[in-house]
């Protein structure tokens, strides 16, 4: 690892700095703009694995953290979502070591389903968050971020956005490690029973412990926090946080700017020496007004962006245009090529047989959502990972008996592992009367977001072989009544014959189709041939799957 100045996207710059700090294992969900984190971190030689979703991201997260090891987890922002049950109860606990959690926000939803601003989270959470503006703070505040974890045992939020996910600048990394030197204490267990078992009785002083710690790194954010004044004319005064700091920079290099790199909790003091100094002060910031709303109950009078600049990234040209109190209507970006199913995709024609029988389908997260464009228009629903089951079965259990019979579950085979289990064990546990089918679209890969790897590949995240998950068998032991496999390399009309026979049974049922992305064939068939001469070299380490 080079300490020489590189130029990094903010994903990799994170990788780096963890491989710097000396990260002993990274897990997470893929998911954009948040995935290359953990790719770039394998590439760099850190352990790093792809769970089967966020939440069990973080619980092994903190497992290795209570083992003493320095630990990141990775996660788009609805993912974050998922992961809420652990993080809120990870913060009453003291930490073994540092526990960095990044959730990548993508403002303007270029590949999400909704534009949640995860700085709430730090809010709610009660953790702290820090927002890095350019690749080289992505690779500073992640070394810092360990460094509060340890010095207040909590997890230690990060903050990016898209657009400095993917965008690349100048990092000039810290002394890096020796290769091979171990960096921080060895891993061991030290038991500390009321730090870490959250029944009433520990948890009860632990929520005291965690507001007199928010007190202290306040007090800390005000003295010596990664915040930065850019003199300027003080007729007006600029307040940002992340990618808009960049922007108002650019859009008015002449105005005094106040950035702030912990944004929860905040540096009050240093903001109102700073307003104090400014005759009018701006908050710039994507998305939600929460660092306006924050200065405004401190008793720090600030003007926002107006309601119509909320939606969206923000942009050089939109900072220049709130700064000005521009509200005309903004021009129409120019018309992009609709996204659609790759050619020769198998699920386009398992949208063609949906949509020639007319079926109402609950649909899910995935590259198949596409189904819903045209030629298709053959989805009814999606709401978010794995709630294509627990929606159809809602819609089955109300309409009458006709309608009902037209409902499909349609799901991938990384949104299934991720969310779908559940819902499969609500489908055997209430069966609606008039049963149910469930449509698992396997392509061997998680396409969306790049082909990476989940527990139903039989591959991990460097694509060496590892145990995998049948979801034939896996649906058979859960109770499902009828399970179909369909090869669609050789399905000419079997599908259709399938669920025509299945819709009219009273019964649940399970159908596989299955074959390989378009995309990821030539190289699930590469790794399966190193998989392969790997098992002829060394017949010890076959895996079993």
């Amino acid at each position: 690892m080079s300490d020489s100045p590189q130029l990094l996207s903010g994903d990799e710059a994170i990788a780096l700095a963890a491989r710097h700090a000396g990260v002993r294992l990274g897990t997470g969900y893929p998911g954009t703009p948040s995935t290359e984190i953990l790719e770039t971190f394998d590439r760099l030689g850190g352990r790093a694995q792809w769970s089967p979703n966020e939440k069990v991201a973080l619980e092994v997260g903190l497992g290795a953290v209570f083992g003493g090891a320095r630990t990141l987890v990775t996660m788009k922002h609805v993912g974050l979502n998922v992961a809420a049950d652990p993080l809120f109860t990870a913060a009453y606990t003291d930490l073994a070591a540092g526990l960095v959690v990044v959730s990548a926000d993508d403002p303007g939803m270029a590949s999400s389903q909704n534009e949640q601003d995860n700085r709430h989270y730090a809010r709610a959470a009660s953790l702290p968050m820090l927002e890095p503006m350019d690749s080289q703070e992505a690779y500073d505040f992640t070394l810092l971020a360990f460094e509060l974890s340890e010095r207040w045992h909590l997890p230690v939020m990060l903050r990016i956005t898209t657009r400095v996910c993917h965008s690349k600048t100048i990092v000039r990394p810290h002394d890096a490690p020796v290769p091979g030197e171990a960096i921080g204490p060895e891993p061991g267990f030290r038991r500390d029973i009321p730090a870490r078992v959250m029944i009433p009785a520990y948890a009860k002083p632990a929520h005291r412990r965690l507001r007199q710690k928010l007190t202290e790194i306040a007090a800390w954010n005000d003295a010596e926090g990664p915040n930065r004044v850019f003199a300027g004319h003080p007729q007006v005064g600029l307040i940002a946080t992340g990618i808009a700091a960049m922007h108002a920079r650019e859009a008015a290099p002449q105005a005094c700017l106040l950035t702030i790199g912990l944004t929860y909790p905040l540096p009050l003091e240093t903001i109102r020496t700073f307003a104090a100094g400014c005759e009018r002060l701006v908050v710039l910031e994507e998305g939600d007004p929460v660092l306006l709303d924050a200065l405004r109950a401190a008793g720090i009078p600030a003007q926002g962006k107006p309601e119509q600049y909320r939606f969206g990234e923000l942009t050089v040209a939109r900072v220049r245009r709130i700064l000005a109190g521009d509200e005309t209507a903004e021009p129409a970006p120019p018309k992009g090529k609709p996204p659609e199913l790759c050619q020769g995709c198998s699920h386009r024609g398992v949208f063609e047989v949906l949509r020639d029988m007319n079926c109402i389908v609950a649909g899910d997260i995935g590259c198949y959502t596409l189904g819903v464009l045209p030629p298709f228009q053959a989805m009814d629903t999606c709401v978010c990972m794995g709630a294509s089951i627990g929606v159809g079965l809602g819609l089955r259990h109300v309409l009458p008996e006709e309608e009902a019979r037209r409902v499909v579950s349609v799901i991938g085979d990384s949104t299934f592992v991720h969310s779908g289990l559940t819902g499969l064990a609500e489908m055997v546990y209430n069966p609606p009367a008039t049963g149910h089918v469930v449509l698992i679209l396997d392509n061997g890969t998680t396409a969306m977001t790049g082909q990476q790897e989940h527990p139903g590949t039989g591959r991990t995240l460097n694509h060496d072989a590892t145990g995998r998950i049948h979801f034939e068998d896996l649906a058979r032991a859960m109770g499902v009544k009828n399970v179909h496999v369909v090869d669609f390399q050789a399905a000419d009309g079997t599908l259709e014959g399938l669920l025509k026979d299945l819709l009219t049974r009273s019964e649940t049922s399970l159908i596989v189709a299955r074959q390989p992305c378009v995309l990821a064939a030539p190289k699930i068939r590469f790794y399966e041939k190193a998989a392969a001469d790997r098992s002829t070299a060394c017949p010890s380490q076959v895996v079993d799957d």
